[in-house]
């Protein structure tokens, strides 16, 4: 063969090699071109953000955008396998994390049994790269405060060998200079959560019980050199009979304790601090608890240079007068004002997620209207975290976070409140909205005082969430607030029922003798009723003849616009013709009977009777044309029926 033969073949060849590379090349780019469709696919269905997948993926949110958006046509295998380890995080196959276990509060024990859980381990890097020395976050009940304090302590506390097993496969671990930090300091873990004591003698000792279990459990700390004869004698002094001034240094103490043991400073963890609290404003032990907590946090988180770090956690921020007032170090994270949005409770793409998961994303519209609505900070679609971990486990939507027995200080709160609260209520359950000053601090030994206390109590407990922020002066705020969502309406609702319980057979006599215009057993019943009810919403500080019966006649109304909301639309203190009615019963269906009901306390100086007021009552109706608004809407006015109210103590007259 001759040397231009040889040319031609190697030609030839090389024309194919080259054709080759180009085939598995243009192969490849397809491939990558597939991956990324596939990425942009599942970003949408998850509706995660290209912020949150850069902070999740750990790559630039620049490079995110460019892959993501189609604009590099062969990214680095690298830069694919980090972007489909977040969609794969997030939206992973059935497996044996399946297993829910409800109300496990232990991170560790959670991550060795492989049981449900949804990863927020990037809290311990937000809060630690915050350089905060104190941290107070509120939030809701059950909204996974607990489980990341234990997460917090499994990963910082010297208590416990190779702490990676539970976090190596979680987000922390991306982060070299946090794996260094495993297992690297004393900690101090308490929980408020069991001190429900009826009186402050019993609530000291429960927290003084806490106090001790911790000196138990290190009492190793008295075999360092550094523990002195003094050291051991105020050691021997903390036990149950301890006094004041014993009891709420203890924390500082043990704090000095543990720093001069492990050549560190401490971090404290506690749990549901303002559970104490709450329960002395119940049960009337409000300033004996105060003073003895401003004193404990005073030395625990004030005045303590053995404290590296700490963070309390609860439902409400209690007003810096009431027992923070020595602490100016105090960094607090609040519903409305958070550093930490997503860290607490489920994002909506975690939720969506999970259903997929579950093999239940085609619920999740009717899981969305009952479980979400919670907006922390900026976030404004997260979910209740028990509530459907509770649906994923059972499949079964329900009352799981309200239909609870923590709820009765919102109970009485708005069972006692004013009329203008009651009032609030019927347009809440209605789903309108209301507007009201909002306080970022909860002063609990006023706030039965004023609306905007009770408001403000529901906001940071999560039975509101906020529509609008209107004004702001200085710490109080006019918002526009709206019931959460469905599972907080119906708890709402289930409330309002039992308020008439003991009763339930006259209340539900006296509306079948309403619906047939039987005016003489309405006034049977009725009277039966107030006679009994009276004093469930009597605040127990003399109530003067006028405002009982009122806040009677509110606590009424809600009851009738629970009972009959299915076949009535009912409305309060409306504009109708020339004056103002109290309760308009509107028919769904207009073949239905209507009703205008007015309450009146009788006036003993120009009323001699309750029939006389009565007639008063009745004229007005007729007079202010009050059925206007009712015939304008296809209610025929043979179909309107008038009742009048009559009200004198604790006895009423219908007519």
């Amino acid at each position: 063969m001759n040397i231009n033969s040889n040319i031609a073949i190697f030609g030839v060849e090389k024309l194919q090699y080259c054709y080759l590379f180009y085939i598995i090349a243009i192969r490849g780019a397809l491939m990558k071109y597939s991956n990324i469709n596939k990425l942009q696919q599942k970003k949408k269905e998850l509706k995660l953000t290209y912020e949150q997948i850069s902070e999740k993926s750990g790559l630039p949110l620049s490079t995110v955008q460019k892959v993501m958006g189609g604009k590099i046509i062969s990214p680095r295998k690298e830069t694919i396998k980090a972007l489909e380890a977040v969609f794969s995080d997030a939206y992973p196959g059935k497996d044996e994390r399946d297993r829910i276990s409800i109300g496990n509060q232990d991170f560790a024990a959670i991550v060795d049994n492989n049981y449900f859980y949804i990863d927020k381990t990037e809290f311990i890097r937000r809060w630690w790269e915050s350089g905060d020395v104190v941290t107070l976050i509120t939030r809701p009940r059950r909204f996974g405060k607990t489980l990341n304090l234990s997460m917090l302590d499994y990963f910082f506390s010297n208590k416990y060998q190779n702490g990676d097993r539970w976090f190596e496969k979680l987000g922390i671990w991306k982060y070299p200079e946090f794996r260094r930090m495993i297992n690297q300091y004393p900690v101090i873990f308490i929980s408020f959560a069991s001190v429900k004591g009826t009186s402050y003698d019993m609530a000291r000792m429960q927290i003084i019980q806490e106090i001790v279990g911790l000196y138990r459990n290190n009492s190793h700390l008295l075999s360092s050199p550094s523990v002195t004869g003094m050291d051991k004698e105020f050691w021997n002094m903390v036990g149950y009979e301890m006094e004041d001034a014993t009891a709420t240094s203890a924390v500082r103490f043990l704090c000095e304790v543990m720093s001069k043991y492990y050549g560190k400073k401490v971090l404290i963890f506690m749990d549901e601090y303002d559970t104490p609290i709450q329960e002395a404003y119940i049960d009337g032990f409000w300033d004996d608890m105060t003073g003895f907590v401003r004193n404990f946090f005073n030395a625990t988180f004030k005045t303590n240079p053995y404290l590296e770090r700490a963070i309390l956690t609860g439902i409400t921020r209690i007003s810096k007068e009431s027992i923070f007032s020595d602490l100016n170090n105090l960094k607090v994270d609040t519903v409305t004002n958070s550093r930490y949005p997503t860290d607490f409770g489920f994002t909506g793409a975690e939720v969506r997620a999970q259903l997929n998961r579950f093999g239940m994303g085609a619920k999740a519209s009717e899981v969305q209207m009952w479980y979400d609505g919670f907006r922390i900070g900026d976030e404004s679609e997260i979910y209740n975290p028990w509530s459907v971990t509770q649906f994923l486990d059972s499949g079964k939507l329900d009352n799981y976070w309200a239909n609870t027995s923590e709820n009765s200080l919102v109970d009485k709160l708005i069972r006692e409140g004013s009329a203008d609260v009651k009032t609030a209520m019927e347009s809440l359950l209605n789903g309108e909205s209301v507007e009201t000053l909002v306080d970022d601090e909860i002063v609990f030994n006023m706030i039965d005082r004023n609306e905007s206390g009770i408001f403000s109590l529901l906001l940071a407990a999560g039975y509101l969430k906020e529509d609008e922020a209107i004004h702001s002066y200085g710490v109080r705020k006019k918002r526009t607030l709206s019931l959460t969502n469905l599972e907080v309406k119906h708890y709402f609702e289930d409330m309002i029922k039992r308020w008439f319980e003991d009763d339930n057979t006259r209340y539900n006599d006296f509306i079948k003798a309403l619906m047939q215009n039987d005016v003489k057993y309405m006034n049977r019943f009725m009277n039966d009723i107030a006679l009994s009810t009276f004093s469930v919403f009597d605040v127990g500080k003399g109530s003067s003849e006028k405002y009982e019966p009122e806040r009677f006649y509110h606590g009424f109304v809600l009851g009738l616009m629970v009972d009959l909301s299915d076949k009535y639309f009912i409305t309060s203190n409306r504009e109708s013709g020339f004056g103002r009615y109290d309760v308009c019963l509107e028919p769904k269906n207009k073949d239905y009977p209507a009703y205008v009901l007015e309450f009146k306390v009788r006036d003993r100086d120009d009323e001699k009777t309750l029939e006389d007021t009565v007639r008063k009552v009745l004229r007005q109706i007729e007079d202010k044309d009050y059925d206007a608004d009712l015939i304008s809407r296809g209610v025929k006015k043979d179909r309107i029926y008038h009742y009048g109210f009559a009200f004198e103590g604790k006895k009423v007259l219908i007519g």
